[in-house]
């Protein structure tokens, strides 16, 4: 038999009534609440990455190919569609989903009372409507695939709101040039992504319009839209694409390249992960280390007949550190059954609410990811551990004559 393990589970499961029952009771609250709030820190943080991030890569797509004069002004330089690697992507059968053309406009919307500048987005019938259509509120995605050009358009709620335009009104778009052109659109959807940076901005239209208005030929394009499949390998396929793919007249350029403000945003969201963990540990490991002092001292007896009776100092440091892993799993698993419970809560009644236009979301998501839960447990149990080694060596300091006259 485990002399330690036995001794530790009876002091663990004793019913006296001493002043460490209560501590204990603590730093097994302060473990189990230390436990949830890293689990509901680490979903939240997961969840915002993901859903922020899908939104973006949803509407700007993972990698763009532009003309190599690229540049942030909204009038591009035409490239041509004929490219090899359109629409069937060559050497990348795994790697890409999808691949779409795109051309850009700035322009004044109008109406009889207000003016608001955007960006006509000019998509064709390869464009993804699915990843937009989520974000309608009401209307539909117009149908850009007829022969016929579409004089429909999909403008977003914030558009929507600061023109009073409603499904079925007509929009009249002005282009500042020489000579100045003016386009008549018929709204027939209102999409709400989110993101402010687009909704603010954008609105979609048949690329055939963007064309025409730059006057340029049938198979001229502002770029192509790239979607991939794993995200982790971006920068890795942006590179390849780079130099398999583009000629020297078109370069490539990743959706956190061409919006840095949005990823480092959520990048910062990881900082902030990490300083919670490490200070819930630090507060669950401070209630731990109490407990076990005021644990040895309680037993300081128990501590001097054990010296007197043979055991030596690393026998009995092993009797508290079992307990404090007791108190530990015990805390472990409060914690996790209330972080988990919490996060699944949150996931089906969104009862946090934010925001939207701080925060892109008007709730708080949350993603559970078992591996980072199971991370989170097995590294705060070992790790406060090893570390209430150092409240054990106060064994050391107690000599059996001393522990016995103890009262």
């Amino acid at each position: 038999m485990n002399t330690a393990w036995f001794i530790s589970k009876k002091i663990a499961f004793s019913r006296d009534k001493k002043f460490s029952a209560f501590i204990i009771k603590i730093a097994i609250a302060s473990v189990a609440l230390s436990l949830a709030v890293m689990i509901i820190a680490t979903s939240m943080v997961r969840g915002f990455q993901n859903e922020i991030s899908q939104k973006v890569f949803n509407y700007w797509g993972h990698i763009h190919i532009t003309s190599l004069g690229f540049s942030s002004s909204y009038q591009e330089s035409p490239i041509s569609i004929d490219q090899g690697f359109y629409p069937n992507p060559s050497g990348f059968d795994e790697e890409i989903s999808h691949i779409q053309i795109y051309a850009n406009k700035a322009g004044l919307l109008k109406t009889d009372e207000n003016l608001e500048g955007l960006v006509l987005k000019g998509v064709g019938a390869d464009y993804r409507r699915s990843y937009v259509e989520d974000g309608i509120q009401s209307g539909i995605f117009p149908d850009f695939s007829t022969e016929e050009l579409s004089s429909e358009i999909l403008i977003s709620e914030y558009t929507a709101n600061r023109l009073q335009l409603e499904i079925g009104d007509d929009a009249i778009v002005y282009f500042i040039e020489t000579p100045m052109r003016v386009r008549r659109f018929q709204v027939s959807g209102i999409y709400k992504s989110g993101i402010r940076e687009f909704d603010q901005y954008y609105a979609f239209v048949d690329i055939r319009h963007i064309q025409r208005l730059n006057n340029w030929d049938a198979d001229q394009i502002g770029g192509f839209e790239i979607f991939i499949n794993d995200i982790r390998k971006l920068d890795e396929i942006e590179e390849r694409i780079y130099y398999e793919w583009l000629t020297t007249d078109l370069n490539s350029y990743t959706i956190k390249q061409l919006y840095p403000n949005i990823f480092d945003w959520l990048s910062l969201q990881s900082t902030n992960e990490k300083v919670i963990i490490i200070l819930m540990i630090i507060v669950a490991l401070i209630n731990m280390s109490t407990a076990i002092l005021i644990l040895v001292m309680e037993r300081t007896n128990m501590v001097g007949l054990l010296k007197a009776l043979g055991a030596d100092n690393f026998k009995i440091q092993q009797i508290f550190l079992h307990f404090a892993a007791i108190i530990l799993v015990i805390g472990l698993l409060i914690g996790n059954v209330l972080g988990i419970s919490f996060t699944l809560l949150q996931s089906t009644f969104k009862f946090i609410r934010l925001p939207e236009e701080a925060y892109y979301l008007a709730y708080a998501p949350v993603d559970l990811h078992l591996p980072s839960i199971l991370l989170l447990n097995v590294g705060t149990l070992v790790f406060c551990v090893i570390l209430l080694l150092l409240p054990s060596l106060i064994i050391k300091t107690i000599t059996p004559v001393k522990a016995l006259r103890w009262k």
